[in-house]
């Protein structure tokens, strides 16, 4: 392919004056001159810092701070949960007692899974550590809490008197009868109560009399917490204690 014309014409020169015998300079270009490479300019311009590179300072390596928060904008820490008090059980610090091994029943339909051994339910202290599920121990410290210490008002309780807790037996001590809640772990009586000011208050002698007026609104706030509630007048056998178990019934609660 021909030169072009602007190309041509210095190099015929030069041919001419090389036949002639004159010296002949170097002829200039008339290209601009080569730029240099950008990775050259880049280095050059790039401040040095090796342990950076020159990708590092390409791509902004150095981090903008963000702008820190004034004391009143900055978050406050979110305090951890509180850790389990030391002797609780079923997960409620307000219930104390211990964790027990599984027990298998002497007779079909006894047993429970998981049972503990209740000795105080938020304060209340109780006069034997009753054995039962903790679906249970947690109704009862609902009914302690909610139920029967605003039904005593200023007269704290501070005891429950245990009358039965978990025994492998049947309904109202009858070999015949169905396996009593109580065998399952399910139940608990409750023949009386210690109050703060001294005074002990049985089912027996003081329901159904003047001071007895705290102990009915507690058996009746019961109802719904526990499946089953019975007392005196119920059935002739909770005379002189209230039985309260965890059972459930298609129909609801069953109270007397």
């Amino acid at each position: 392919m021909p030169r072009p014309v602007s190309e041509a014409v210095p190099v015929i020169a030069a041919q001419v004056a090389v036949a002639q015998g004159a010296a002949v300079s170097p002829t200039r270009s008339i290209r601009p001159p080569r730029r240099p490479d950008m990775a050259v300019i880049l280095a050059q311009a790039a401040p040095r810092n090796p342990g950076k590179g020159l990708l590092g300072w390409l791509f902004g390596s150095k981090k903008a701070s963000a702008p820190q928060p004034s004391p009143e904008q900055a978050p406050k820490s979110v305090p951890k949960s509180a850790p389990s008090v030391k002797g609780s059980v079923c997960q409620d610090p307000a219930i104390r007692g211990v964790s027990i091994p599984d027990i298998k029943g002497a007779q079909r339909g006894c047993g429970v899974k998981n049972p503990v051994r209740v000795s105080e339910i938020d304060g209340v202290r109780l006069s034997v550590a009753a054995t039962m599920d903790c679906d249970t121990a947690r109704a009862l410290r609902t009914w302690v809490t909610q139920k029967l210490q605003p039904a005593f008002g200023g007269a704290r309780v501070t005891e429950l008197q245990v009358a039965a807790h978990y025994a492998c037996r049947g309904r109202n001590n009858k070999k015949s009868a169905r396996t009593s809640e109580h065998g399952r772990g399910k139940a608990i009586d409750i023949s009386g109560f210690t109050l703060a000011d001294g005074r002990n208050l049985s089912i027996l002698k003081h329901y159904k009399g003047g001071q007895g007026k705290a102990i009915r609104a507690a058996h009746k706030g019961a109802c719904g917490i526990f499946g089953t509630t019975l007392g005196p007048g119920s059935d002739g056998y909770h005379e002189n204690h209230l039985h309260f178990d965890t059972a459930r019934y298609r129909g609801g609660p069953y109270c007397k």
